[in-house]
C-alpha cells in the first residue's frame, strides 16, 4: 500500500503545486510528503518535479506520469466502490464544499445523522461563497447556487430557490421604499453586494414586465460572506439580494421587508456538482441522496414561512 500512497501523494502535489498544500490536504506532514515523492522518484529512476526554494514544477516525466497515476487511482477507487456496494458499508473521508448560507443552514445540520447511519465515513465540510475547483481542491462534491462554469462536471439539480430584495424598516424609513429595479437606481439606494476575487456578477438580474433585465446597482458595502450582508441589512445599512430560505425568519418577523416587489429577483438553481468518477463512489452517492432528499423540502418550507403574511 505504500507505493499506492506515494502515487496518491504525487497526484495531490501535482494538482496543488505545493508539497505543504498536498500534505495539508492528505493530513500528513511536509516531511512525509517529501519522503513519498522521493521514494517514488527513486523507484521510477526519474525526477518528477523541479524544486527551488520558491517553486515546484513538474518535469516532462512528471507530466507524463500524472495521467497514468490518475488512471491508477481511478481504477483502485472503482474496484473499492464495487466491493463497498456489495458490503453496503461505505468507508473513508468525504470532502464537501458549499456556500456559507447553504452550508450552515442546510448541509451542516444533516451531517450528524448521516455519520450516525454510516459510522465508517468522515465528512470534511468546507464553507465558502467563492467558486471552488473540485479537482485542484480535492473535493468529492460541491453544493452551489447558480450555473456551473465547467461543462465537464456532472450536475444534480436540487431545487429552484426563490430570492428576495430586502431591507430593514429603519433603512426604508430613512431612504424610502423602492418599488422597482429602476427606483433602486434612480433613488441612489445602498445595495449590499456579494463579491469575491474573480467574481463576474456585478449586476442584479430582476424580472420586469418586459422580461428579465440586469440592473447595475451600486453600493459602498461589499463582502464575500453572504451572512455579513444579512447582518448589514438588519442593521439598516442597505438592501440585500438574498435566497428567501436564508432570511425567512427575518421576513416573517418584520426585521427585514421585501422591496422592489414590482421587479423581483429571478430564482436561482441549487444543485450539486461532482465528477463522473466521484459519482461511482458509494459514500458520495449516499451522501448526495441523503442530503438532497431532505434539504429540498426544507428550502420550500422556509420560502413558505418567509412569504406568509405576518
Amino acid at each position: 500500500m505504500s507505493y499506492f500512497d506515494n502515487i496518491r501523494t504525487f497526484v495531490r502535489v501535482y494538482e496543488l503545486g505545493s508539497m505543504s498544500a498536498a500534505g495539508r490536504d492528505l493530513r500528513i506532514s511536509p516531511a512525509v510528503t517529501s519522503s513519498r515523492i522521493s521514494q517514488l522518484e527513486e523507484h521510477l529512476s526519474v525526477r518528477l518535479f523541479q524544486r527551488t526554494t520558491r517553486s515546484l514544477t513538474p518535469t516532462e516525466q512528471g507530466k507524463a506520469f500524472y495521467s497514468g497515476a490518475c488512471e491508477i487511482l481511478e481504477s483502485v477507487e472503482t474496484a473499492e466502490a464495487q466491493v463497498v456496494n456489495i458490503t453496503e458499508n461505505p468507508k473513508g473521508a468525504l470532502s464537501v464544499a458549499a456556500p456559507l448560507g447553504v452550508g450552515r443552514r442546510l448541509i451542516a445540520p444533516q451531517v450528524p445523522a448521516f455519520l450516525k447511519q454510516y459510522p465508517d465515513v468522515s465528512i470534511r465540510l468546507r464553507l465558502t461563497d467563492r467558486k471552488v475547483d473540485l479537482t485542484t481542491e480535492g473535493l468529492d462534491l460541491a453544493f452551489f447556487l447558480g450555473q456551473p462554469e465547467d461543462s465537464t462536471l456532472r450536475i444534480r439539480k436540487i431545487a429552484d430557490v426563490e430570492r428576495v430584495l430586502c431591507a430593514s424598516p429603519d433603512y426604508l424609513k430613512a431612504h424610502g421604499m423602492p418599488k422597482s429595479g429602476d427606483e433602486l437606481i434612480s433613488g441612489g439606494h445602498e445595495c449590499l453586494n456579494l463579491r469575491f476575487p474573480g467574481a463576474t456578477e456585478f449586476q442584479w438580474r430582476l424580472v420586469t414586465p418586459d422580461g428579465p433585465k440586469r440592473f447595475r446597482v451600486t453600493g459602498r458595502f461589499e463582502s464575500d460572506d453572504g451572512d455579513v450582508l444579512t447582518d448589514w441589512a438588519l442593521a439598516g445599512h442597505g438592501i440585500a439580494l438574498k435566497p428567501i430560505f436564508e432570511v425567512a425568519d427575518d421576513l416573517r418577523t418584520g426585521r427585514l421587508v421585501p422591496v422592489a416587489t414590482k421587479t423581483p429577483p429571478e430564482s436561482i438553481q441549487m444543485a450539486c456538482l461532482f465528477t463522473h468518477r466521484r459519482r461511482q463512489d458509494p459514500k458520495t452517492r449516499l451522501f448526495m441522496d441523503f442530503v438532497i432528499d431532505r434539504i429540498g423540502a426544507v428550502v420550500k418550507e422556509a420560502e413558505r414561512r418567509g412569504l406568509s403574511p405576518r
